[in-house]
């Protein structure tokens, strides 16, 4: 049975290769985009599987208004993929008050609206899958990208708790965490911030250790997606690319090292 997908950030990148790999096996798709010449393509090829919104997700009055409009179009949403964000590269130092909070207006916020609209459908539904891309960099972290890092790690945060509170509605939720992909993430879509030389060496080192391997093929995603999405029983997180499992484990196998050797402390802490 095909299913009605809302993807946020359908312009480019992940957005537009999942929204074509749903439409390509018959499911319909309702594609949101700040610009909705760039999904032309879609519309040409797919017709009326295809509903472009156009849609800021800074803007809640807006994600509801586009989440409803998704609803009373095809009837029905069974998939919300969070998908619309941007990279912020620079040092925490370099970062200003408006490249901060704009980061988590677009990573962050722009999920929770989308989220929050979507659960009331998925509740009179009885059923409904919300998946959120967050990162590899929402387990672990990299420097210079310690703003992108905090919205993932947040997006962690509220998924684990939205989970426990909607499980008893039918509603399925999901994380998706790639790794570094030949997307658009690291391009145009990225913001900079105005260096300061005495970061120059961490960012060198930091790009420097990117190896001819290390970004994946993001249409190699598609049948993970896919697979995802149709799982009866679908995991709270997902690795994409080979990349993120060996960097997570080495990470945690280093947290317990450390909580290990400090739980006396730990333990002393807590007085009873």
């Amino acid at each position: 049975m095909s299913k009605t997908i809302l993807i946020t950030g359908a312009s480019k990148g992940f957005g537009k290769i999942w929204a074509e790999a749903f439409l390509k096996r018959g499911d319909k798709v309702i594609a949101t985009a700040r610009n909705l010449d760039t999904l032309d393509d879609l519309v040409r090829q797919y017709g009326e599987s295809v509903f472009p919104l156009k849609l800021d997700v800074n803007n809640r009055e807006e994600v509801f208004a586009a989440v409803n409009a998704g609803k009373d179009h095809f009837g029905r949403i069974d998939v919300l993929i969070n998908n619309a964000g941007y990279g912020l590269f620079g040092a925490i130092e370099e970062t200003t008050e408006q490249q901060a909070r704009a980061q988590f207006e677009t990573n962050f916020f722009g999920l929770l609206w989308a989220t929050q609209a979507v659960i009331p459908i998925m509740r009179e539904q009885k059923g409904g899958h919300i998946i959120q891309l967050s990162s590899v960099l929402g387990v672990v972290t990299f420097p210079t990208l310690g703003i992108y890092n905090a919205s993932k790690f947040a997006v962690e945060g509220l998924t684990e708790s939205l989970v426990q509170e909607i499980a008893p509605f039918g509603i399925k939720v999901s994380m998706i965490e790639p790794n570094a992909f030949s997307t658009d993430w690291g391009g145009t879509s990225a913001v900079h911030t105005d260096p300061n030389p005495l970061y120059e060496k961490v960012k060198g080192e930091l790009f420097a250790s990117f190896t001819p391997d290390f970004f994946g093929d993001p249409k190699a995603t598609s049948n993970a997606v896919l697979k995802l999405v149709d799982s009866a029983n679908p995991p709270l997180r997902l690795f994409l690319g080979k990349i993120s499992y060996p960097f997570v484990k080495q990470n945690y196998e280093s947290r317990w090292a450390e909580w290990d050797a400090w739980k006396q402390v730990s333990d002393e802490a807590h007085g009873l």
